[in-house]
């Protein structure tokens, strides 16, 4: 079971974009467990994760998320894959990231989608 948790500031647009990633994962046969939840949980979440992905709107935040989680895979959502609600392009740049990365999973991919980060925590 591969573990997907998306991390937002309200959650409406993370919201449907967790639905697309389900049906993309469905048609994929991919076993994934994916939620939404606030960006105040980030912390509890992070040590379960493996890749954290940004929401376009919070780039400017990459080089602290990387600072912050320095053992995950952490990368960008593509603006075009975001706006479209791009499912399965979403879930494979978390792959893509994660191998990139080097590492290694014992159950699969996990990641977390932050689509705000307050900089001053």
């Amino acid at each position: 079971m591969t573990k997907i948790v998306l991390l937002c500031a309200l959650g409406m647009s993370t919201s449907m974009v967790m639905r697309r990633m389900k049906q993309a994962a469905s048609e994929m046969d991919g076993d994934f467990e994916i939620s939404a939840h606030s960006l105040e949980e980030a912390r509890i979440y992070a040590d379960d994760a493996d890749v954290l992905m940004l929401a376009p709107q919070v780039r400017y935040a990459l080089g602290k998320v990387k600072e912050q989680f320095p053992r995950k895979a952490v990368t960008c959502i593509e603006m075009r894959d975001y706006g479209t609600m791009n499912g399965r392009a979403i879930l494979e740049a978390a792959e893509k990231a994660l191998a990139e990365s080097g590492i290694q999973t014992k159950k699969g991919l996990k990641f977390l989608f932050c689509s705000w980060y307050n900089t001053t925590r």
